[in-house]
Order: C-alpha cells, then structure tokens, then sequence
C-alpha cells in the first residue's frame, strides 16, 4: 500500500512537471482580437498574425507570473526527486518529500492567481472578445495534480510513521 500511494503521488508529481514546463513555455495562455486579426499571448510573446514578437514592456504581473511558474517547475522537479526516494532506497530524503511538495503547488497557483485577476481586471473593460487559452488551462489542471501528488504524498509519510517496519525473523 506504501508503494502504491507513494506511487500514486510521484506519478502526479511528474503529469504535474510535465504541464508545467509546456504551459509555462507555449505562447498561448490568451487569445484576443487585436485590430480586426486574432492574437495570442503568453508569458514570453505575443503572437500576432502568425508573427511572435518578445514582451517589450516589462509589466510586473508578467515578471511575476513567469518567475513564480519557473520556480514552480524548479520545485516540482525537486519534488519528484525527493518522491523517488522510497523506490531508491534514499531513507535520508524521505523526511523531505512530504515536506517538499507544499512549495511547488503554492508557486504555481500563486502564479495563476496574480495572472487570473489581472488579467480579468485589466482585459475584462478593454476588450470584449477574449478568452483563456489551453497552455493557461493546463497551468491549472497541473495544480490540481499537484494537490492529488501532495495527499498521495502524505498518506504514503503518514502509512510510513504509523507501521513499525516488520521484523526480519528468519524462520529456522
């Protein structure tokens, strides 16, 4: 049952690795129409008319947004090493697994929080054809299964806390 939970939770730590390093690199977390043509844009372009162009202006939600999200990525990876550690046979980094995964899942709904409301408030007056894109979409699944890793996670340190390991009697 240990394995299985453990298992459980490192396997949605890597899906959650996996949508964070895709939505936090594609250039489609909004779709408008600018100028009579449809635009897209992410945390690094904007693309207009099949052209990307960098963000020129540095806005702070941006920056803040991407910082977080790349944090986020740093963390999950951590986190998915540390979920390793009872397959590997690490007992030293079994204390910080469970301990670990709070950290990535807080970064990336930070993230898309300070992204959602800014977003929503400064978008929702000015234009009125715009929506959220799939890159964005999966920020928020990827979320969701950070918090399915962290309580697979912690059942699996509790179930581990709770059972003395079993003796090794051998049977003569």
């Amino acid at each position: 049952m240990l394995y299985t939970l453990a298992g459980g939770g490192t396997l949605c730590g890597v899906a959650t690795l996996v949508l964070l390093i895709v939505s936090t690199a594609t250039d489609f977390w909004m779709q408008y129409r600018y100028s009579g043509s449809s635009a897209n844009q992410g945390l690094w372009r904007f693309c207009i008319n099949h052209k990307c162009h960098a963000h020129t202006i540095s806005v702070a939600f941006w920056d803040a947004t991407r910082a977080f999200m790349l944090l986020a990525v740093l963390s999950c990876f951590a986190g998915v090493v540390l979920g390793l550690s009872p397959y590997l046979r690490f007992e030293a980094f079994e204390f910080f697994s469970p301990n670990f995964m709070p950290y990535y899942r807080f970064l990336a709904l930070l993230a898309l929080a300070i992204y959602t409301g800014v977003t929503v408030t400064f978008f929702g007056k000015r234009f009125l054809d715009w929506r959220f894109s799939w890159s964005y979409i999966l920020g928020w699944v990827a979320v969701l299964l950070a918090f399915a890793a962290g309580v697979f996670q912690l059942c699996a340190y509790q179930r581990t806390t709770a059972e003395p390991a079993p003796a090794n009697n051998p049977e003569t």
